[in-house]
């Protein structure tokens, strides 16, 4: 299914999808807040500016790890771009929301013979725990002694969507490496490997081989073959054949998946690599200008792209509003922070408003003021930026269009912002691992896993 935008271009849900992703889920402000710290040098400030939390401290890591590795992974937060890893976290339909429960590798640290390596791991917290769409920094050794492990759902990190062989979707020295990755170089392909790719999915085939070698080099197998998930229920199997003596990139073989009893299960080709990068397909299609994609990821694929300065846009909150009153033009506009009609007296305001307590039909212009503060216009928006996080932006929208003095009457919007406020102190009892791994919402709970306390019945004294 796809649909039709103004110029007559076709565009695909997808597209649609990442559209409003890039519009809602990473806002400039984040993106110019967090850069400058990290360019500062203060990475935490960063990713507190990202909405990332971090779950350890570098003594703490030292003192457990040597301070060989500490210095290591010092050296990568410094660098960690966490606007930039929140862009490119993989995400899920239909709303683009972070996929709940991931843990994923973001760097990997040799140890001493015999440890397994140290994981730098993001983490998504479970979907009834995921408001303000929050990310927490961990570090993995294969336990579950640290306290983001012992309560995530899933703290082993998933290999499907390992960042550690893509640095350059969260580390700001290796962003320019994004254009070579994403095959941005090569032309656009429709290959669909013989017919096991189905038509439709935007799988990045001509990467493939390349990335499949990455893979398979930084796993150490000897075996050249590597397993492709396209979904829950379709896999591909990968043969790479490496020709002459490695000058030539290795060439392909496809075919359908098929378990054979004993043999080793093929590594899986992360995500990241599977599939065409989103902002490479809404550039391709014109769907988004260079400006409007995150800056790192625009100077990577459109060489030579100047970020523009930020454009002064008139404040709607100075605006007054055109509401057709009886037959004439009316205004409605902040007054001492609040919505008001401006073309009408106090004396008459008054009278409208006891008319409207009493079952009466109030003015337009009254009207139009309810109607903004139960179900404005503006909900949709508002309502995405609350679903990706930006409870800052949501606040801002609301206080343009109502005034920051208004008390909101109730309707959609309240509903909206209420319910906003009770998702995020589930995700605080979640961070401070007071409900259980897996609650279950029962009839009747005031919050997942948190019920009302039970009533006891009275005995009397004997």
């Amino acid at each position: 299914m796809h649909t039709h935008t103004a110029d007559g271009s076709i565009r695909s849900p997808r597209l649609s999808l990442w559209l409003r992703v890039r519009e809602f889920a990473v806002p400039p402000s984040m993106i110019e807040t967090s850069t400058t710290r990290r360019l500062a040098g203060d990475w935490a400030g960063a990713c507190s500016a990202a909405g990332v939390d971090v779950e350890f401290r570098l003594g703490s890591a030292a003192r457990t790890h040597g301070r060989e590795l500490a210095d290591r992974l010092r050296a990568d937060l410094r660098h960690l771009a966490p606007d930039l890893l929140r862009w490119h976290m993989p995400r899920i339909a239909p709303d683009g929301l972070l996929r709940p429960g991931l843990t994923l590798t973001l760097a990997r640290y040799g140890r001493a013979e015999g440890a397994g390596p140290l994981h730098l791991v993001a983490r998504t917290p479970p979907a009834w725990a995921d408001a303000g769409q929050r990310i927490s920094l961990g570090l993995w050794d294969g336990s579950r002694d640290e306290p983001g492990a012992r309560r995530h759902p899933h703290p082993r990190p998933d290999p499907r969507f390992r960042l550690d062989l893509h640095r350059h979707l969260w580390d700001a020295r290796r962003a320019d490496g994004l254009r070579a990755r994403s095959g941005a170089d090569l032309p656009p392909s429709d290959l669909h490997a013989e017919g096991f790719v189905p038509q439709g999915y935007r799988c990045a085939t001509d990467r493939w081989a390349a990335e499949a070698a990455l893979l398979l080099d930084a796993e150490g197998r000897s075996t050249r073959t590597v397993s492709v998930r396209l979904g829950s229920r379709r896999r591909l199997v990968l043969h790479l054949a490496q020709e002459g003596d490695g000058a030539v990139p290795p060439a392909m073989r496809i075919s359908a998946a098929a378990t054979v009893p004993g043999a080793p299960v093929p590594p899986v080709l992360p995500d990241a690599a599977t599939w065409v990068l989103p902002d490479l397909d809404l550039l391709r299609t014109r769907s988004v200008e260079p400006g409007r994609l995150h800056p790192l990821v625009a100077s990577a694929l459109v060489p030579g792209h100047a970020p523009a300065g930020a454009s002064r846009t008139p404040d709607p909150a100075g605006q007054p509003h055109l509401v057709d009153c009886r037959g004439s033009r009316h205004r409605i506009g902040l007054v001492d922070g609040v919505l008001s009609p401006l073309d009408h007296d106090r004396a008459e305001i008054r009278r409208e408003e006891l008319l409207a307590a009493l079952t009466g039909t109030p003015l337009p212009c009254l009207r139009a003021i309810d109607t903004a503060h139960r179900r404005p216009d503006s909900l949709t928006g508002v309502r995405e930026r609350l679903d990706h996080g930006d409870t800052a932006g949501a606040l801002a929208v609301v206080e343009s269009l109502l005034g920051p003095d208004a008390l909101l009457r109730d309707g959609a919007l309240r509903d909206e912002l209420e319910a906003a406020a009770r998702r995020r102190i589930a995700y605080g009892l979640f961070r401070a691992d007071l409900t259980g791994p897996r609650p279950r919402p029962r009839p009747g709970d005031l919050l997942p896993g948190i019920r009302p306390p039970r009533q006891r019945p009275s005995h009397p004294r004997r």
